[in-house]
């Protein structure tokens, strides 16, 4: 099927089953990740599995968008269940929290299907992973997500209670319900109501959920390093990001990261008169100035020397 026709047909399913989008639109984007981890897998095997995709039937079968809309309401009670679990990870209080969420969810991925699940430990809250690795020639795709909330401060100006989710129209309101419990329901579920309906999924699939993402991730360097054999994939899906248009999914490429600092501009340890020295002595706010101009050129480009050295350009089919 054309790209354009895939990306309509998409955008009328996810609308026409709106009322059931947190598995619904995991299934179709779980599509478009395919796709992706077709055009990234090693040359020589692309255009045989671009074959296998284009083949393969877009996922409104009959069996499966039954299978989703008769378990509607199960889903929702599990999202629902996940989002009552207040795991803030920044908060030492909620410590037990966050491990109560890293079994309950360990629970959820073994019961939807996933395999070799653990709640594996680290030097602070743990992190889940669980895998399924049965489609021969086929790519691996890894998706990570994390299970950890922001703290629901200040509590007074909620309408609700933040850990008592609550459904108004199409939205579910609560602490955490989106960021990011919501994304790691979708692939949950979408697999689950794969495996359930298919008996496989089309890519080999890596869950990496963490608890720590809110807090800055402090452990989870060191876990991929120790497990770096175990988690090669073909392409990694970063499951913490918005749609950009309604109800239609999107493959977010990429996101800006964040770097502070602090910078001291010393000058004369008391006022000097602008007649006599102006002109003559800097001003340190002027060289403050200069410097944090310097920092991007006239097109937005970061100035700083070598920094884009490691940045790795978008090839054409990645920006088509």
């Amino acid at each position: 099927m054309p790209r354009d026709q895939r990306r309509g047909a998409s955008r009328a399913w996810v609308r026409r089953s709106i009322a059931s989008p947190s598995s619904i639109v995991g299934v179709v984007a779980l599509v478009g990740v395919v796709a992706l981890a077709m055009t990234r897998h090693h040359s020589h095997a692309v255009a045989r599995h671009a074959i296998q995709y284009e083949d393969s039937p877009m996922p409104d079968d009959a069996d499966l968008e039954a299978f989703l809309v008769d378990g509607h309401a199960r889903r929702m009670d599990r999202w629902k269940e996940f989002a009552r679990i207040p795991s803030v990870s920044a908060q030492p209080e909620h410590a037990d929290d966050c491990r109560r969420a890293a079994a309950w969810l360990a629970d959820d991925l073994a019961t939807a299907g996933l395999e070799h699940v653990a709640v594996e430990e680290t030097g602070g809250h743990p992190i889940v992973y669980g895998d399924w690795l049965g489609a021969d020639n086929a790519p691996t795709v890894i998706a990570y997500g994390h299970y950890d909330v922001q703290p629901a401060d200040p509590v007074e100006l909620w309408g609700t209670s933040p850990f008592e989710p609550v459904v108004h129209g199409n939205r579910m309101v609560g602490r955490g319900v989106e960021d990011n419990k919501s994304c790691v329901q979708m692939h949950v579920r979408a697999i689950e109501a794969l495996l359930a309906t298919r008996g496989r999924l089309p890519v080999n699939l890596k869950l990496v959920i963490e608890g720590e993402e809110e807090s800055g991730s402090p452990n989870l360097d060191a876990w991929l390093i120790a497990n770096r054999a175990r988690l090669a994939a073909d392409v990694a899906v970063i499951s913490d990001t918005d749609f950009f248009e309604g109800n239609l999914p999107a493959l977010c490429l990429g996101v800006r990261g964040f770097v502070g600092f602090e910078i001291d501009v010393r000058g004369p340890n008391r006022d000097l008169h602008s007649g006599a020295y102006g002109g003559a002595v800097q001003n340190p706010v002027n060289a403050l100035c200069a410097i944090i101009a310097a920092l991007k050129d006239s097109d937005g480009r970061i100035g700083v020397p070598g920094f884009y050295d490691d940045v790795a350009e978008l090839d054409p089919r990645e920006r088509a």
